[in-house]
């Protein structure tokens, strides 16, 4: 279990890391939009964010 967290974590990492590695303005801008956001926008783009991994973890296991 450790061992599955751990591979996980470094993936995430990975992906996260790759638009401010690729395309650093982007990311930026991004960011800069994120942070205009109202907590309730925010709060959804974060419930919709988990509901699609679960559902490709829910996905990729069966």
């Amino acid at each position: 279990m450790g061992t599955t967290f751990l591979l996980a974590l470094a993936l995430m990492l990975i992906l996260e890391g790759v638009l401010p590695f690729i395309a650093p303005n982007l990311w930026r801008e991004t960011f800069r939009r994120i942070t205009q956001m109202t907590d309730g926008q925010i709060r959804f783009v974060g419930l919709s964010s988990m509901l699609v991994g679960l559902l490709l973890l829910l996905w990729a296991r069966s």
